[in-house]
């Protein structure tokens, strides 16, 4: 008989106990980032988070001699099902000790709820969807993730594996050197050329119109990246919650908006690598880490490219390449000289090709699992 005890959150109690468990197997790993609880309690609210308005969740905690020893989030997106006409059920905010037992119970409990639920097939890790934290680390341990990145141990791609997951999709994540980027003289070409034919405009983020700058961003978005693999349109109430969140941190010079005859026909959001300075915050924004925010953002040395779209009609001609070089000169004013771009589909071909004419190199790679249920 096992030994492993799964119940499911019902209290703000569990929950607290659902998040901090992060701390227990992460405590002697020097390269993991603290999330904030405070975030960790809102993206896991199903009153507060918009994303729950088209999705259910339950979460699960395993427990053996009365102490926590792993837990998972079992998720059904009804806006992932519809829009792609499948049944896919996802699992997500994963984490256990290294014991297969242990794993397995997690897994099943996660799989039969969503066979409950109808659906078949289980996927995952999602946080708790591709519009958020992504994938299992696969390659690149022994470095820190950037920004809305995750971070895992090795042995869980083993439990993962063990349970009989197989790999649905790889993620790559690129690693842009300034230096090398400019010492493209491919890339500088093609950028030139490329903003003289077809007169694109590159502008920065006008924060005194925030609101009518969303709506730019709702537009591309959900034009530019919809072909792709588990591509999840956000809904207006999830832009807006999530442009809630990013705008104390953003750098008005990163968020650019690319137009042609003042036709919006791209934007690129590239945020400082606060993970920097989250790591050094333990999960507590208050009392004193909110100033370390604005005292300690000069010492940030990464950025990461969240998202950089093109809408289809102007893809293919070269626009991309004008957005990574301003890119790349306006982090270098601002004293940032490595950026991440994150994170790329493996068969994405066309953002592919551009990362190697940047001189961009593969240096973590995520994975994405399924399992039938």
């Amino acid at each position: 008989m096992s030994s492993v005890k799964i119940t499911t959150v019902k209290s703000k109690k569990d929950l607290m106990r659902f998040i901090k468990f992060q701390w227990e197997i992460y405590k002697d790993n020097e390269y993991w980032v603290p999330p904030l609880i405070m975030e960790r309690k809102k993206i896991l609210d199903v009153n507060k988070n918009p994303f729950y308005q088209h999705a259910e969740r339950e979460l699960f905690l395993a427990e053996r001699d009365n102490k926590i020893v792993g837990r998972i989030a079992a998720i059904k997106n009804d806006l992932h099902n519809k829009y792609h006409h499948d049944k896919v059920g996802f699992f997500g905010f994963f984490e256990c000790v290294n014991d297969q037992e242990i794993a397995n119970a997690l897994f099943d409990a996660a799989k039969d709820w969503v066979k409950s639920k109808g659906l078949t097939a289980l996927r995952g890790p999602a946080n708790p969807s591709s519009n958020d934290e992504y994938g299992m680390l696969l390659e690149g341990f022994y470095d820190s993730p950037r920004i809305l990145m995750t971070y895992n141990p090795k042995y869980y791609l083993t439990l993962c594996e063990n349970y009989g997951f197989v790999k649905a999709k790889d993620l790559y994540a690129y690693k842009l050197e300034n230096k090398k980027v400019v010492a493209s003289e491919k890339m500088r070409r093609v950028a030139e050329i490329a903003k003289e034919r077809y007169s694109l405009n590159i502008r920065q983020l006008d924060m005194k119109n925030f609101k009518k700058e969303l709506e730019n961003v709702k537009y591309v978005y959900n034009k530019a990246w919809a072909p792709n693999w588990g591509f999840i349109p956000m809904t207006d109430a999830e832009i807006d919650a999530m442009a809630k969140d990013l705008k104390p941190l953003v750098e008005p010079s990163l968020v650019l908006f690319g137009e042609i005859k003042n036709k919006l026909v791209g934007f690129a959001l590239v945020m400082l690598d606060y993970n920097y300075i989250f790591k050094q915050l333990n999960g507590k924004l208050f009392p004193f880490g909110f100033i370390k925010l604005f005292t300690q953002k000069k010492n940030i040395k990464w950025s990461r490219v969240l998202t950089l779209g093109i809408i289809p009609e102007f893809q293919k001609r070269g626009l991309d390449a004008v957005f990574y070089w301003d890119i790349v000169n306006r982090a270098h004013k601002l004293g940032i000289d490595l950026g991440e771009a994150s994170w790329v589909l493996e068969d994405n071909e066309m953002m592919k090709r551009g990362a190697q004419v940047l001189n961009g190199e593969i240096y973590k790679r995520y994975r994405i699992y399924e399992i039938p249920v």
